[in-house]
């Protein structure tokens, strides 16, 4: 019996069927590190267009995690993509170094920064977050990001901190910076200031209590034996009352509760009374809460009296709508009391700590203060009632732990004296999703001034000098020279020499008679260093400012975006960016955030462990990233099982190539069959779906459209139909030819529609595609969607036929269930169809045998279908044996097999083709 299995071109590769990812990646990138593949691409596109995404620094410090890498790859396929589309795009990756935690770091490590000088333990940080840096890089390099990973900017780098202290001084002359006494989110457990952006919210258990303050002076309006009632949830602050507040629109009731009156706003009457438990209460009179100001109250624990005000930050949400005012202790409170002459009293220190000023409390950490105030409050008959609840409240995002308002003297961004710019420069930007306008602009519109300094060591130095009598000087002088000696030393230079050889030589002022000077001690708000990144990056690097994109966590709208914007308005009167993409949280596989103490944390190290970098990609690519994401093994289980048939679809198209040339066999559109047109025309329209997606950032319709096509297109249809072509066919064959010319395209297109997706993989199979001249895929570019005139009609004629090919797979099905074949080649299917449908499966120029997978394919007229037919509107299919034997070399049943004497087991087709193109094969069976 003959082997004619010899004579059948079956598919050829040595790209491996297994990926091996976490062995192949290592290898791949090594290999793009011999060749510096950032600086080829670069150097192939430097003639073209630039495109900047500027990189938002992560913070130095510890193992980058999912969310980390979410980012950075979202990052990477942007930038890869625009790189294949006509565009020079140089990526600097950026470290955000200075901060809290990198000291807590070293204390932890056994450093006490106190038996050591601030340039010492500074240098120590400095260490550190060089190793953390470099810790990082090479995970983010082990995710395949392609960068300028040897040049990254590190915001304590002395060129970015002289191009920070730039953006300070033009901020200052500008009349932006001013110091100022002012309440200020302070972190006891930091013992220093905060801004906005190192807030977070977590729940506690807090004391409600409410109070009664006597009448001193009723100004006629009240009497002596009334009193106003306050509520608080910081009893603490009771030292630090200087005022009571009330709105001049609300009505005030004075109302009788057994022997005492108490003036309360009338709308919160019962829900104070119920409070409280007041039984049998009857208003006494009504008054306008405008006719209240300026009374004035005894304060219940010091000897002087507390001022009745008028703010329109009072309302009817909860309390009394008689607000205790503490202008050291709250924003509200420090502005109504601005406004009417009060002292800005703080009865805390660094610490937490109550003062002197808190009289017999002073010493007590101010949380375990609220008890003996509360007991002293109830002696003195003025605590009304003390119950506990739970509610939101402000946090140090580093150290977990509550923080307060405080007043202190700090240094102050103006946000009020240019926000009509910053809101106009919101306007002016894209932004992905929309939604996040939105939120960028009421971020801005409600936020106040921004404090810019930190009682911290780590940081950049605030760079302002203190002239005898006090006066603070900021000049286009000093600031020019403090920028030349960061620049030549970096910022530690500050703490190493004194006031006067930190100035110009020379200097002189006239607050300095004596010529005496002093420094500031304070550094700046770590969101001021990566807030300046647009002028220590893109500035000092010559890059496209603004940049056209900020990509981000959805997080940093109170973050980087918004000190970036801030900086960048107040120096340059513009955006530091044309466009703002944020993205969500990564959460785990039940929509949990991931934490160690749920031990549910999935790193970036263990996917690449067990997977690969590539299935990371893809799972990436795979989320609608405007949202929080979920992960989990099994997730990454599915993902990689989809990366599997990416793979071996490659593979299979690459092996059906093993014999094709592109210069001698290429087959062009015009002479193709219409069914190869058919598949081109859906590889363009998959061309254009994914180049238009890429453009968009719209990477899950990337990744579904692709292997959409994959299955569906080309495994489902194309592939399976190519077989009976590539395989049986003589090698110049023009209809296998054709189908070869066509996965030529196909498997160009992919492998670079892919590559910023999975790079390593796309590299890998561009490696063995023996027809391409280039090093690396990464050095060419994304194929264009090509228009042909005849698209509209095929798109038209063909979904008529791919819809008459579902009905008779289904069918086939059905008759392979009920045994009346086995394999599809078995049988012969009647197509009974209506006229239209008719003249279109008539077509002699289209094997729908082939197409439709059969051995014999018949057309009637749909008035002629049997009962048993499967039915749609348009068609009828019946299946039946095939007639004739079954061909040893294309397995299709066919009559004519066994007409030729020499190959009496083959059919026609295949006793040609052997007999013309295989004569010198040994068919023998060994």
């Amino acid at each position: 019996m003959a082997e004619y299995k010899k004579t059948l071109l079956m598919p050829k590769t040595d790209f491996p069927m297994r990926g091996n990812l976490p062995n192949m990646e290592p290898k791949m990138q090594e290999k793009w590190a011999e060749m510096d593949i950032n600086a080829k691409v670069l150097e192939r596109t430097k003639d073209r267009t630039p495109f900047v995404l500027h990189d938002g620094p992560p913070y130095a410090n510890g193992d980058i995690h999912m969310g980390h890498a979410l980012n950075k790859v979202l990052k990477d396929m942007i930038n890869r993509h625009r790189s294949m589309t006509g565009y020079y795009v140089p990526y600097v990756p950026g470290w955000d170094t200075h901060g809290l935690p990198i000291e807590q770091a070293l204390t932890n490590k056994g450093h006490d920064r106190k038996k050591m000088s601030i340039a010492d333990f500074r240098e120590l940080c400095k260490e550190y977050a060089l190793d953390q840096v470099n810790n990082q890089r090479e995970q983010f390099k082990r995710i395949g990001i392609r960068a300028d990973w040897e040049n990254p900017y590190i915001t304590l780098n002395p060129e970015f901190e002289a191009r920070q202290i730039g953006v300070f001084g033009d901020m200052a002359k500008k009349g932006y910076i001013f110091k100022g006494l002012k309440p200020v989110y302070w972190s006891p457990s930091s013992e220093s200031a905060l801004a906005e952006a190192e807030i977070e919210y977590k729940d506690i258990k807090s004391p409600s209590i409410f109070v009664a303050f006597k009448v001193e002076d009723g100004k006629g309006v009240l009497n002596n034996d009334e009193e106003l009632v306050i509520w608080t949830t910081t009893p603490w602050t009771m030292p630090a009352n200087l005022g009571i507040s009330v709105n001049p629109e609300f009505t005030y009731v004075v109302a009788k509760v057994a022997d005492r009156k108490f003036v309360v706003a009338k709308e919160l009457l019962n829900t104070v009374a119920e409070k409280n438990g007041w039984e049998d209460v009857q208003i006494d009179r009504e008054i306008n809460g405008a006719s209240l100001e300026n009374i004035t109250a005894k304060h219940p624990l010091f000897d002087r009296t507390s001022l009745v005000m008028l703010g329109d930050h009072v309302t009817l949400e909860a309390g009394t709508g008689c607000v205790h005012t503490a202008p050291g202790h709250g924003e509200d409170d420090y502005q109504v009391g601005k406004r009417y002459g009060l002292e800005i009293l703080s009865v805390v220190d660094n610490r937490g700590i109550l003062t002197e000023a808190a009289g017999e409390f002073a010493g007590m950490f101010y949380d375990k203060a609220n008890k003996p105030i509360c007991e002293k409050l109830e002696e003195v008959g003025a605590l009304l009632s003390l119950t506990f609840f739970e509610h939101s409240y402000p946090h140090d995002w580093r150290t977990k732990k509550p923080v307060i308002f405080r007043a202190t003297p700090q240094w102050f961004a103006s946000i009020e004296k240019f926000r009509p710019a910053l809101l106009q420069a919101i306007r002016d930007t894209n932004f992905t999703p929309e939604w996040g306008e939105t939120r960028l602009f009421n971020m801005i519109r409600d936020r106040g001034d921004w404090c810019i300094s930190r009682q911290r060591a780590w940081g950049v130095p605030i760079p302002v000098f203190y002239a005898e009598n006090g006066e603070s000087i900021i000049t286009e002088e000093t600031i020019a020279h403090v920028q030349d000696l960061f620049r030549e030393n970096g910022s530690n230079i500050w703490f190493q020499k004194t006031a006067k050889e930190l100035l110009p030589e020379g200097f002189t002022h006239p607050g300095s008679p004596n010529g005496e000077f002093t420094k500031e001690n304070d550094i700046m708000d770590v969101w001021f260093d990566s807030g300046s990144s647009h002028q220590g990056v893109l500035a000092e690097r010559g890059m496209n400012y603004p940049a056209d994109l900020y990509l981000e966590g959805s997080d940093q709208y109170r973050g980087w975006f918004n000190s970036s914007l801030i900086t960048s308005v107040a120096t340059n009167g513009h955006a530091p960016y044309k466009g703002l993409l944020s993205h969500g949280f990564v959460l785990d596989g039940d929509g949990r955030k991931m934490s160690k103490s749920l031990g549910n944390i999935i790193a970036p190290a263990k996917i690449m462990q067990q997977y690969g970098a590539d299935i990371l990609r893809m799972w990436v690519a795979s989320v609608d990233y405007t949202a929080d994401v979920r992960i989990s093994m099994d997730m990454l289980k599915q993902v990689s099982e989809m990366y599997r048939k990416v793979r071996n679809t490659l593979k299979f198209v690459h092996g059906n190539l093993a014999d094709f040339n592109y210069e001698t066999d290429y087959v062009k559109y015009e002479d193709l069959r219409e069914v190869d047109q058919y598949m081109y025309m859906q590889l363009q329209k998959l061309v254009q779906t994914v180049r238009t997606a890429y453009d968009n950032y719209e990477f899950a319709t990337v990744y579904k459209a692709i292997n959409n096509f994959i299955a569906t297109e080309l495994s489902s249809f194309y592939l399976d139909i190519a077989k009976d072509v590539v395989y049986v066919e003589a090698p110049n064959n023009h209809a296998r030819r054709a189908m070869q010319s066509v996965l030529f395209d196909t498997l160009n297109a992919l492998v670079k529609l892919l590559a910023p997706i999975i790079p390593h993989t796309a590299d890998e199979i561009f490696g063995y595609m023996a027809w391409t001249t280039e090093e690396s895929v990464q050095l060419t570019d994304m194929p264009d969607a090509v228009e042909k005139d005849n698209y509209e009609a095929l798109t038209a004629k063909w979904a008529k036929i791919m819809t008459v090919r579902n009905v008779v797979l289904k069918s086939l099905e059905e008759s392979r269930a009920a045994k009346v074949i086995g394999k599809s080649l078995e049988a012969r299917a009647t197509v009974y169809a209506d006229a239209e449908t008719k003249a279109i499966l008539s077509e002699e120029a289209i094997d729908f045998s082939q197409l439709m997978i059969v051995s014999e394919f018949v057309v009637g007229d749909l008035a002629d279908a049997t009962p048993e037919c499967v039915k749609t509107e348009t068609v009828a299919v019946a299946v039946v044996k095939a007639e004739g034997e079954k061909c040893d070399r294309c397995w299709t049943v066919d009559p004519t097999v066994g007409h030729n004497a020499n190959h009496p087991d083959l059919c026609e087709r295949c006793a040609t083709v052997v007999e013309e193109n295989f004569a010198d094969v040994d068919l023998e069976t060994k």
